[in-house]
């Protein structure tokens, strides 16, 4: 952090005439402390902001103002969706975020966000107006203890002390959210943003430079090569630190015979249709991956920390564990080979190590798996149930997106239909809330896609439940005019929670029936073309519509009411189960076993497994977002 306690020298040192006088830092221009907190963004090379003003914030929306032809502001109608805007930046171009709220209750609509980028270690920056400094701590008009309410929502937050120190803390939050991964916080008193201060602070932005990870040790390579080489059915399972390394992965899978199973959050990095790809393990993915995971012996542990994984894998299968962050070694199962390297060059080095596999009977079964798998979901995409069901709608999805659209995914049965059903292809992107799973979150993530990629599609796909919480935003897509294609899934349940009281706890519905809406007619209110569907034919011509037409759209689907197939209970051996899921062309995974001789024993791991792990309880303790 940079000492001002002799701006003369500091002056001289900084100013590109070396020839200046004394007399000239005397008469220093002056700048109020609002306006050198956006000199440092514009600094930092950002050129928009979240936001809702508010009385505190005074001296920022006159900064707003100021900065307009430099600033975009986006004017967001709830603080909480400037928040998860923000927070979803990071996650869509590696790039942060920054929003901001005024005092009292506008600071307190920021939490959601800031929680969903700390969860997802996701840099940020929010600025958090305050009451004036003479009107702390004594019980004032929206007045609390800030500081001490968003330390646990961020991983850095200060309040300056006087005027002159803004434009250093606003710089250190910026550096501080891309060093520790998440959200920093600067309280900003709303007389501290209208004082005048010496302009005489700016950045060494171009000192900042890209994560650059290690290679692994020679050691580690060979003790993962021996691994590979005397395991019988090895998989990777990889997750979002594994992101930039899908050419290595696919060339992994290929040369040792491994199958590839993710956490939700990597999903993309491979696309969809590589044949060895099994999907998400856990409630949200699909079958295969389910199965497979329960039946290796070697388990390729790239860039994962999903806490659904500690539920997963043979506990004797070993695992050799490749990440960045050292106290993520055998936090969610024992490791036998730790890599604390780049992923991308951690499996290369193994790549061209280790000597090529043949098929393994795992391998050979869990192709077979997602084939059938596959042919299961498509026999139903042109069905005409009614209310329509998931395949036909996302299939258009699939045929109508460009191949560099984006993805803004709410929160709830979507991340399911999602997860199974959208083939991620080409530069195609998406985001959506992970580890803090709030509903909610798509709207917001719309806005942000649209504001970076003005020339992208961008698609939001919500549930009824998560998008009812949010879509006053749609009046931010008119404003801007924004070209955001919002679906709405109307299933008039909560669908992810009625899954859950159904399958796990086993307990009467309580809570999660959602009268049906015409969320057609409240975005015609909001100034967006609003369209209601049942069919897919006529899905696909409101989305052909859309995509010739300027600015937003809303399709408001009226979808099936019938929860998606259950990997959780999966019993294909019960009748009532097969009927319900109209799973009759599905054949359970012991079918493909035996097939092609995979023995659950010992090699796999699978029958000690399933022999020493009791039958588990309904589940109360782990939460309603397994993904």
């Amino acid at each position: 952090m940079l000492a001002f306690a002799n701006v003369k020298n500091y002056v001289l040192m900084m100013s590109e005439d070396k020839n200046i006088c004394e007399g000239d830092a005397l008469k220093m221009t002056k700048i109020s402390g609002a306006d050198a907190m956006f000199q440092v963004m514009y600094d930092w090379d950002i050129d928009h902001v979240f936001g809702f003003p508010g009385g505190s914030f005074d001296s920022g929306m006159n900064a707003v103002h100021n900065w307009k032809d430099k600033i975009k502001f986006i004017e967001v109608r709830h603080e909480e969706a400037g928040a998860l805007a923000a927070s979803a930046e990071y996650k869509l171009t590696g790039k942060l975020g920054v929003c901001f709220g005024s005092a009292g209750p506008g600071a307190a609509h920021l939490f959601n966000g800031l929680y969903d980028a700390k969860f997802d270690k996701t840099p940020m920056v929010a600025i958090v107006a305050n009451v004036p400094t003479s009107r702390q701590d004594i019980d004032f008009f929206q007045a609390f203890d800030e500081d001490k309410w968003f330390l646990n929502a961020s991983v850095w937050c200060r309040q300056p002390k006087t005027a002159d120190q803004i434009p250093v803390i606003m710089d250190e939050a910026i550096r501080q959210a891309y060093a520790r991964k998440g959200p920093a916080v600067v309280i900003i008193p709303k007389d501290f943003g209208w004082q005048n201060i010496d302009d005489n602070f700016r950045v060494n932005y171009n000192a900042h430079v890209k994560d650059n990870y290690p290679a692994p040790t020679k050691t580690s390579v060979e003790d993962a090569v021996k691994l590979l080489k005397e395991a019988k059915n090895p998989v990777m399972y990889y997750g979002l630190g594994a992101k930039g390394a899908g050419d290595e992965i696919k060339e992994f899978a290929e040369k040792f015979k491994a199958p590839l199973l993710t956490s939700y959050l990597g999903k993309g990095i491979v696309e969809d249709d590589f044949p060895a790809y099994m999907g998400t393990i856990g409630r949200i993915g699909p079958k295969p991956a389910q199965e497979v995971q329960n039946y290796t012996d070697l388990v390729v542990w790239v860039g994962n920390n999903s806490p659904f994984s500690i539920l997963w894998f043979p506990k004797n299968a070993k695992v050799i564990q490749i990440d960045v962050d050292p106290a993520k070694f055998g936090k969610r199962h024992k490791t036998d080979v730790s890599m604390l390297a780049d992923a991308k060059k951690a499996l290369r080095a193994i790549i061209d190590a280790g000597e090529e596999r043949r098929e393994s009977p795992l391998y050979k079964a869990a192709i077979a798996d997602r084939e059938n798998w596959d042919a299961w979901q498509t026999s139903f995409k042109d069905s005409d149930e009614s209310p329509v069901r998931p395949e036909p709608i996302w299939d258009v999805i699939n045929k109508e997106a460009a191949d560099n659209a984006v993805f803004a995914v709410d929160v709830g049965n979507v991340n399911v239909d999602h997860c199974r059903l959208l083939k991620l292809h080409d530069d195609q992107k998406w985001t959506t809330s992970g580890l803090h799973a709030t509903m909610g979150y798509g709207a917001p993530a719309a806005l942000t896609a649209a504001t970076v990629y003005p020339d992208r599609e961008v698609w939001q796909l919500a549930g009824d439940g998560g998008f009812a919480m949010m879509n006053q935003e749609l009046l931010t897509m008119a404003r801007y005019n924004m070209h955001v294609l919002n679906i709405v899934f109307t299933n008039e349940t909560l669908g992810y929670i009625q899954a859950e009281q159904e399958d796990e706890s086993n307990q009467p519905l309580s809570g999660v029936i959602l009268p049906d809406n015409d969320w057609a007619k409240v975005a015609e209110g909001m100034n967006v073309k609003g369209v209601t569907v049942r069919t897919k034919k006529e899905f696909e011509a409101a989305v052909k519509e859309w995509k010739k037409m300027d600015g937003p759209m809303l399709i408001d689907v009226k979808y099936t009411h019938e929860m998606p197939y259950s990997t959780e209970l999966n019993t294909l051996d019960d009748p009532a189960f097969v009927k319900k899921y109209q799973a009759e062309d599905l054949k359970p995974f012991s079918y493909f076993a035996e097939k092609y001789g995979l023995e659950a024993d010992a090699a796999s791991g699978a029958s000690q497994h399933e022999e020493t792990e009791p039958e588990p309880a309904p589940d109360t303790v782990s939460g309603a977002s397994q993904h």
